[in-house]
């Protein structure tokens, strides 16, 4: 070993023992300068419960986020579906199936029928893109959200009741009024609270509103059981081809998830915003229930008619 090794190898064993020191010494050091106070056994809980409703907002918001970025896909598969029982009925028609005329006549009726069935799913479809396109002028005036709710609650109190469902509506302050289309918000609301009783087997739903302190909006809350919200529907249709569409062919109803997806849309062209939060437990059934959290403009009237003064003036 020549003489460059040797001061090569005093240097390592000089700098290990000079880090050795350091190392021996941090913990000391840090917990002498900074006293850090032991986590309390109560603040876990807590925390760990913070944490997990934090993932689960995050998980619900990409779910979303990605079941709304599908919407021409799954436009297409909600005709498609109509369109394939239209060709079925046509195919035993002209391939000579028909047992006699009668039957024959039958089944040209049945595609008819189907026929303005598929129409009227495109106006509705048509509709709410010309209204995203701002074709079809929304009437947005300051509305008293309390009659916006008592209303949608008797449109669908029999409905729930009819199932044996409970359909609860905590009142409103008669004094909140929302900036919205009254007639398109009372049917968002009518159409959301339809979708969860087609789907629930069990349950309840309840209707509430609140007021942000700090934001100039209104929450209006449908909490109903997490099974029967449709955000948890196959979202990419463009892959899945082969899967079957659950679109009843007599009825050629629009499925729950495309009427979340318009909903959501009609929410935001006027202002607002639709959202799931994440899952809680209610205390007397100890169901997992989910809210569908409909957040639109607040607005003071007093406030709304002294602005449209100053303009017309």
């Amino acid at each position: 070993m020549n003489w460059s090794n040797w001061i090569y190898l005093g240097a390592g064993i000089a700098l290990g023992m000079i880090f050795r020191q350091l190392f021996v010494r941090s913990p000391n050091v840090s917990s002498s300068s900074f006293p850090v106070a032991p986590l309390a056994e109560q603040d876990m809980p807590s925390i760990s419960q913070q944490l997990q409703q934090t993932q689960l907002a995050y998980q619900m918001a990409r779910e979303m986020s990605l079941f709304k970025g599908g919407f021409l896909a799954r436009t297409t598969h909600e005709l498609r579906s109509p369109l394939s029982g239209l060709i079925g009925l046509h195919q035993l028609i002209l391939s000579d199936l028909c047992e006699d005329p009668a039957e024959e006549r039958e089944f040209i009726a049945q595609a008819y029928e189907r026929t303005l069935k598929l129409l009227k799913l495109m106006d509705e479809i048509l509709s709410v893109a010309r209204t995203e396109h701002g074709t079809n002028k929304l009437d947005i005036q300051p509305r008293p959200l309390a009659e916006v709710l008592e209303d949608v609650h008797k449109l669908t109190y029999m409905l729930a009741a009819n199932r044996n469902f409970p359909l609860q509506l905590l009142p409103a302050d008669p004094e909140i009024y929302v900036l919205a289309d009254y007639l398109w918000l009372r049917q968002i609301l009518i159409s959301l609270i339809d979708t969860a009783i087609t789907q629930m087997e069990e349950g309840s739903i309840c209707i509430s509103s609140s007021t942000v302190p700090t934001s100039n909006f209104v929450n209006i809350w449908l909490d109903v059981p997490t099974h029967a919200i449709p955000w948890s529907e196959p979202i990419d249709l463009i892959k899945s081809e082969d899967q079957a569409i659950q679109i009843d062919q007599r009825n050629a109803a629009l499925s729950p998830g495309m009427r979340l997806l318009i909903n959501q849309t009609l929410v935001e062209v006027m202002g607002g915003k639709l959202e799931i939060l994440p899952l809680t437990i209610a205390k007397e059934s100890h169901q997992k229930i989910s809210r569908l959290q409909i957040s639109i403009p607040l607005v003071i009237p007093e406030a709304e008619l002294l602005h449209q003064e100053q303009n017309q003036g």
